[in-house]
């Protein structure tokens, strides 16, 4: 089904092709495409080059592991994202690793990070959806997370299914034209 973006000047065909679906078909994504992905996540830009994520990872047919990393997700995450080929846990280092100080842009390099391994997944025929909606606390203890690192998202990957398979609200949502705000709204031009 694919939602391509209608945008209002020409943007490269990865950007306009991903998009955040809930509705996967449960197909595996194999490990050496996976070893791919994050192989592009590690080439995402960071400040001094600290590279502050890190991976957790579950494939669909390792029931308990993957089952582990549902039990964290809201209900409204978990119901879908069950039909997901591979679940992520998105994790960050907020200091720097050469004098132990905070490093204000730890979010943003690992969103960066996060972003390259959704844009090599849509190369790849993948789509992934980011989540914030789980349980921070569940996660660190289900995981025996280090104080080192924190959650930042979960993301649901796999291949495409159809929005049929999803209840209403989601079915809708699925299938709604994709929008975003124009351009002009969040750029302001301060040498004009």
């Amino acid at each position: 089904m694919g939602k391509q973006a209608q945008t209002q000047r020409p943007v490269h065909a990865l950007i306009r092709q991903r998009w955040s679906p809930r509705s996967f078909t449960g197909e595996p994504v194999s490990t050496e495409v996976l070893e791919q992905l994050f192989e592009a996540a590690s080439w995402a830009p960071s400040a001094f080059n600290e590279q502050p994520w890190s991976y957790l990872y579950a494939h669909r047919e390792d029931e308990a592991a993957f089952g582990q990393m549902l039990d964290c997700l809201f209900e409204g995450n978990r119901s879908w994202a069950a039909n997901a080929g591979v679940l992520i846990l998105s994790l960050a280092a907020p200091n720097l690793s050469a004098n132990g100080k905070p490093n204000r842009h730890y979010m943003h390099d690992t969103g960066a990070a996060n972003n390259s391994l959704l844009l090599e997944a849509t190369a790849n025929g993948l789509y992934g959806h980011m989540m914030g909606g789980f349980d921070a606390k569940a996660a660190i203890s289900a995981f025996s997370l280090p104080e080192t690192v924190e959650p930042v998202c979960f993301i649901a990957l796999g291949h495409l299914g159809s929005p049929e398979q999803l209840p209403e609200p989601l079915r809708s949502r699925e299938e709604a034209a994709r929008s975003r705000k124009p351009v002009l709204s969040f750029t302001q031009n301060l040498g004009a």
